[in-house]
């Protein structure tokens, strides 16, 4: 379940007091597993664009010279809370935390660091051939202090499924706050059963607090690929008329060619031929059509194929698998509109149908 949470009230020390309670109260709802605040969910599009200096890199002393990189604010549970594994070094802690971000002083002597988490984009574009953990980053506006990095997450989706993984970086939440951010909670049932309770809580430590926007991660995944969904349902639909369309096609010939052709089968019936022989030659007849459909339907789905490419994910626009399981499927019920006509080829009797003729 996600949600947007306000604080109306914006002083540092009441600010941060709001959330650590929160969290506390939120996290011990029988059914809740975890509960996260943060800035930005993937799949929403929400970005905070800013700043990031490597240090030690020649050129990176002025802002110009920086790299631009989305940023999230996110609380030590937020990785768990929406299944985000860990690849290198650790996740956030509750000592990451740091009150006096109004007016951040020099670093001093046991003060805990500035930290942050990147995610796997970001490590394999900026340390290529390193570990990430350990390196000093510059973040934003208070880039003139260091920030280790202390761990790699892995990548998400900040748009579309379709779209490549951009380079994050994450900072925790107490050392770099923001207005108005996400709360996430991760539940061990139906997480809209929980929804009144999560409210309930919130109210408890601030009654103050706006609550806006209460969707769980199924409808916000629905909602990102809503137009792919659209467009996918159209194509099918249509898929389906042209295959019903072809099936139809299919029996009308057969049925067509075997009232042509009843003379020829009552002979072949009248000099021996056995009803399984009947059989075979019309579906023979009738798998040359489903060949030759199949040969120049695969050739135009291949070409095509780049067309819908946007709207696929995790899977290649001309995927073996994909093809040979319709290919099978489009046979199988082809046959079967074949039996009919073969049925009735079939049961011909050749005295009434010699006798008609």
């Amino acid at each position: 379940m996600t949600m947007n949470v306000t604080v109306p009230n914006w002083d540092g020390k009441q600010w941060h007091d709001f959330h650590v309670r929160a969290l506390e109260r939120l996290s011990s709802i029988p059914g809740v597993r975890n509960a996260a605040f943060g800035w930005g969910l993937p799949l929403t599009g929400d970005k905070w664009i800013d700043f990031v200096a490597i240090e030690g890199r020649p050129g990176t002393d002025k802002l110009a010279d920086t790299l631009t990189v989305a940023k999230r604010s996110v609380t030590p549970d937020y990785f768990e809370a929406l299944g985000m594994q860990i690849v290198t070094g650790r996740s956030f802690r509750s000592s990451d935390n740091w009150e006096n971000w109004k007016n951040p002083p020099d670093p001093a002597p046991g003060e805990n660091p500035f930290v942050c988490i990147i995610n796997q984009a970001m490590a394999d574009r900026c340390f290529p051939n390193s570990n990430a953990v350990g390196k000093v980053l510059r973040v934003g506006p208070w880039r003139k202090r260091p920030c280790e990095i202390v761990g790699v997450v892995a990548n998400t989706r900040t748009e579309a499924l379709g779209q490549g993984a951009e380079p994050e970086i994450y900072i925790p939440f107490l050392q770099c706050p923001v207005f108005s951010k996400h709360l996430v909670v991760r539940t061990v049932s139906d997480p809209a059963s929980l929804i009144p309770a999560v409210r309930r809580e919130l109210r408890a430590v601030d009654p103050t607090v706006a609550i806006e926007r209460v969707k769980t991660f199924d409808q916000i995944r629905a909602e990102s690929v809503a137009t792919q969904t659209f467009a996918m349902r159209l194509l099918v639909g249509f898929s389906l008329l042209g295959s019903v369309l072809a099936l139809i096609g299919i029996y009308s010939v057969l049925s067509l060619s075997v009232g042509s052709r009843r003379r020829e089968i009552a002979i072949r019936i009248a000099v021996g031929a056995q009803r399984l022989d009947v059989l075979g030659l019309i579906f023979r007849q009738g798998f040359k059509l489903i060949a030759g459909g199949l040969i120049l339907g695969t050739a135009a789905a291949l070409a095509l194929a780049q067309v819908i490419r946007a709207l696929l994910f995790g899977v290649a626009p001309a995927d073996p698998v994909t093809f040979a399981a319709v290919a099978t499927l489009f046979t199988v019920v082809a046959l079967l509109a074949c039996w009919l006509p073969a049925r009735r080829a079939a049961t011909v009797d050749p005295m009434e149908a010699l006798r008609y003729e």
